[in-house]
C-alpha cells in the first residue's frame, strides 16, 4: 500500500466517488453526478490515493474567514485504521488554522477519533437537518 495525498479536486471522477461512497454505505454514493459537482464547489478538498484509487477524502464548506464545515470525512473500510483518515483532517485543520469554528457532524461510532483530534460537542446545539431524495 502506497497512500499518497492531494489537496487538488483534478483527477476526481463520478466513479471514484460513487465507490468510495458507497464502500461505506453512504447513500449519496447513489448520486456521483451530484457528488462531483458539491466537490467541485466545494471550498477545499483533500483525499487520498492508493495507486489511482480514491481511498478517502475530506471536504470543506466555508465562508472563508471565520468557519469551516468539514462535510465529508470518509475512508474506504478496507483503508481504515491506518492513519489515513488522521493525515487528512490533519491537512484540513492545518488549512483552516485561525479560523474561529471548524465544525462537523460525527457519526457516533466515529465521535472517539474526532475527539482525539481536538474536536468536542457545543453545549446547547444539536444537529438538525431536512433531507430531500434527489
Amino acid at each position: 500500500m502506497s497512500i499518497y495525498y492531494t489537496s487538488s479536486k483534478e483527477g476526481i471522477t463520478e466513479e471514484a466517488l460513487e465507490e468510495l461512497f458507497l464502500s461505506v454505505d453512504w447513500e449519496s454514493g447513489k448520486y456521483p453526478k451530484q457528488l462531483l459537482q458539491a466537490i467541485e464547489g466545494s471550498h477545499s478538498v483533500v483525499t487520498a490515493w492508493d495507486e489511482g484509487k480514491l481511498v478517502g477524502l475530506v471536504n470543506a464548506l466555508s465562508d472563508g474567514v471565520l468557519t469551516a464545515y468539514f462535510h465529508y470525512a470518509l475512508i474506504n473500510p478496507s483503508y481504515q485504521s491506518n492513519g489515513i483518515g488522521k493525515e487528512l483532517m490533519n491537512m484540513m485543520l492545518e488549512r483552516y488554522k485561525g479560523y474561529k469554528s471548524k465544525v462537523l457532524i460525527s457519526y457516533p461510532d466515529a465521535v472517539n477519533f474526532y475527539i482525539r483530534l481536538g474536536f468536542k460537542s457545543e453545549d446547547g446545539s444539536k444537529p438538525m437537518y431536512i433531507s430531500e431524495l434527489v
